[in-house]
Parts: C-alpha cells; sequence; structure tokens
C-alpha cells in the first residue's frame, strides 16, 4: 500500500461499527459514510429557493464572511452528507441548525446540486507576513510528520487541495471536499473540531479526528493559511 492510500485509510481500519447511512433517531446515530451513492439534484430548483443559503455563502457560492465555508464547486456529495450530519448532530452553538431543521432531502440534495455546479474558489492572495506559515503548512500538506504521527493532507485531499484524485471516477471519494481556497479560518475551526473530537457523527469526520489527534495549534494556522493561499515552500 502506497503511503497516499495509507493516509486516507489508516483511521478506518479501527472503526469496527455497523451503521445504517443517514439513519434518523431521537439519539445521536452513527452515519456509515464508507459506501454512498451519487447525489442527484435540480440546480435550477436549488439556485430558485437558494436565498437565504446566499446570505451567508454568496449568491455564487463564495463567501466574504471568513468563518463560512466556501460551497461554490464543492462534491455534491460531500455537501449533501454534511448538512445531513449537521441535522443529526443538531448543535445548539450551530447557526446551520435552525435552518436546516426543517428541510427535506429534496431540498437538500437540490442545493448540493446548485452548488456544485458553481464555479470553485481560487487561492486567495497572501497577506503580508504570511510565507512562513504558508511555507510549514506547504511541508505538512505534502509530507505529514511522521515523528508526531501527522498523515500527509494530500494523500487524500490532492497535491493541491483540489479534492481526492479518483473522485471522478469513485463516488466515495467525493466525501473527500475540495479545500482550495477556503479561509484559513474557517479551515482553522474545522480542525480544531475535528481535533478536539467535536465531530463524531460519520466515518468521515471519525477518520478526520484520527488525522487531525496530533497537530497543535501552530500546525493547524500554517495548514489553513497555505490551504487559503496556496504559497509553496
Amino acid at each position: 500500500m502506497n503511503n497516499s492510500l495509507l493516509a486516507c485509510t489508516f483511521t478506518l481500519a479501527g472503526l469496527g461499527l455497523i451503521a445504517w447511512p443517514g439513519a434518523r433517531a431521537d439519539v445521536e446515530t452513527f452515519m456509515d459514510l464508507r459506501n454512498i451513492a451519487a447525489v442527484q439534484g435540480d440546480a435550477a430548483a436549488g439556485k430558485a429557493n437558494s436565498a437565504t443559503c446566499a446570505a451567508c455563502h454568496m449568491q455564487d457560492g463564495i463567501s466574504v464572511v471568513p468563518l463560512f465555508p466556501n460551497l461554490a464547486g464543492q462534491h455534491a456529495e460531500y455537501m449533501y452528507w454534511r448538512m445531513r450530519e449537521i441535522q443529526q448532530e443538531a448543535r445548539a452553538d450551530s447557526p446551520m441548525t435552525a435552518l436546516l431543521a426543517n428541510l427535506d432531502d429534496t431540498q437538500l440534495r437540490n442545493f448540493s446540486a446548485w452548488y456544485a455546479s458553481l464555479p470553485p474558489a481560487q487561492h486567495a492572495e497572501p497577506a503580508r507576513g504570511a510565507a512562513s506559515h504558508a511555507s510549514e503548512g506547504a511541508r505538512i500538506w505534502s509530507e505529514g510528520d511522521a515523528t508526531r504521527g501527522i498523515p500527509p493532507c494530500q494523500g487524500c485531499h490532492g497535491r493541491k487541495a483540489e479534492g481526492h484524485p479518483l473522485a471522478a471516477e469513485v463516488i466515495r471519494w467525493r466525501m473527500v471536499p475540495i479545500l482550495r481556497g477556503q479561509a484559513a479560518a474557517y479551515v482553522t475551526q474545522r480542525l480544531n473540531a475535528y481535533r478536539d473530537g467535536a465531530h463524531t457523527v460519520t466515518s468521515s469526520a471519525r477518520m478526520m479526528n484520527g488525522a487531525a489527534a496530533n497537530l497543535d495549534d501552530a500546525s493547524i494556522e500554517a495548514l489553513a493559511k497555505w490551504i487559503e493561499t496556496g504559497e509553496s515552500k
């Protein structure tokens, strides 16, 4: 097994759980997303009903608020199941909980199809003084850090954060999000949450729990800056 594939799969081996994808219950239910179907939706219908989404994520799917993710060009499968995850977690501290609470499956699919159809975000211009952070982030992204048990991010997310290289052919790899151009503040927030075990509802989240477990604050900051700007070492 090559290092890239190992980086993608090393945490999945320990899941050992039997679950039903998308099951809903009064208690938190684990969702195994390792064998998903392609997500189909009506992009036109998603666009027609996206005014509330656009208030935070903008009409073109590229947010101007650093804490909100860009949705444009993201895999429909990732967005659909991320919304299902938010519904399942029902976290009181997330503004998305109330917004998604009453949306049905068709609406989730339509929104996913709409934003997936838009041109994706590109790397932002690096801020002055950001080069050192980005350089360290590029190193961790491409090489990881074996001495600290940190896998290379590119093994799943692609060499330039463009998503898994097999996503076009293999549906399950569309659960790996495209990260290129996401704001550093958003990436930092998500990596902190994974590292601290805040998200455990899906197999994808648990894989990230393992991948982020040994990242310190400086490494998270460096990775976030690299994802935002794409500056290399």
